[in-house]
């Protein structure tokens, strides 16, 4: 249920509400970007301040502006002058258009927020899986969190409920199994267990024809991209899947249906 409807809003406030949404989501990408970093090499990313990677100076207001001041300042810092990761503006844009096209799909609502929280964790997992080939608790559990956390507000039934965690038990023992026997097969890890787990969640928000999607999608991009590698992070693939049919599933599914019934 969305606390306030776009119908009700003139244009002029649609805008502001979305440069705000996109302003917002780039602050967090950037906090997102920082804490991954910094969680993949074992440090302290909540009471520690921004500092330079390279000179290890601690960055001021002016060098903290999401995209803006990678660009002031010519991709370099301007304590050392040594360039800067176009990661950081990379990954601030991104986040801001999630939050944008998460906003325009859910509006201002109780579930534009729990989208928001989880897009969050798996934004932080992929940018850390992507580093390490590890994928942090911590995201998933603040996931499980959101999800229980938001269900007395979501006016859902307990069939929803229900089929959810049901869903979420399917695609987590199911890939564990999985998992074993093409270990033995392989004579080799075949899936992490942290890709295990990122499934049982990915269950848990999308159900059981969701979550089906997300695995193919997510086995579909895992390929694309797995070319001549040996290993590849696959939780950043399973973040993707999982994010857009979040965002996009419903109409895909019905799609999808409304094909086998001709």
């Amino acid at each position: 249920m969305r606390l306030i409807e776009f119908s009700d809003l003139e244009t002029w406030m649609i805008v502001y509400f979305a440069v705000l949404v996109f302003i917002l989501g780039a602050v967090f990408g950037s906090f997102l970007n920082c804490a991954a970093w910094r969680i993949a090499r074992k440090m302290d990313f909540v009471k520690s301040r921004s500092i330079c990677p390279k000179c290890q100076h601690v960055l001021g207001i002016l060098d903290l502006i999401p995209i803006v001041s990678y660009f002031i300042g010519k991709g370099r810092c301007r304590y050392c002058g040594e360039k800067i990761s176009p990661r950081y503006p990379i990954t601030e844009f991104l986040f801001g258009t999630a939050a944008l096209v998460m906003f325009f799909q859910n509006g201002i609502s109780l579930l534009f927020l729990r989208n928001f929280v989880f897009a969050c964790c798996l934004f932080c997992l992929s940018l850390v899986d992507l580093e390490i080939y590890e994928i942090p608790d911590g995201c998933l559990l603040i996931s499980l969190v959101a999800w229980a956390v938001s269900l007395p507000f979501l006016n859902v039934g307990w069939m929803y409920i229900l089929g959810h965690i049901g869903a979420a038990f399917l695609f987590g023992i199911g890939f564990l199994t999985l998992s074993l026997i093409m270990d033995r097969v392989l004579k080799k890890e075949s899936l992490g267990g942290g890709d295990i787990k990122l499934f049982f969640v990915s269950g848990l928000y999308l159900g059981v024809i969701g979550g089906m999607f997300a695995v193919v999608l997510a086995a579909l991009l895992g390929l694309v991209f797995a070319k001549g590698k040996e290993k590849i992070p696959f939780g950043p693939f399973i973040s993707v899947a999982t994010w857009c049919m979040l965002i996009f599933g419903e109409p895909l599914v019905n799609w999808y249906m409304s094909l086998l019934l001709i």
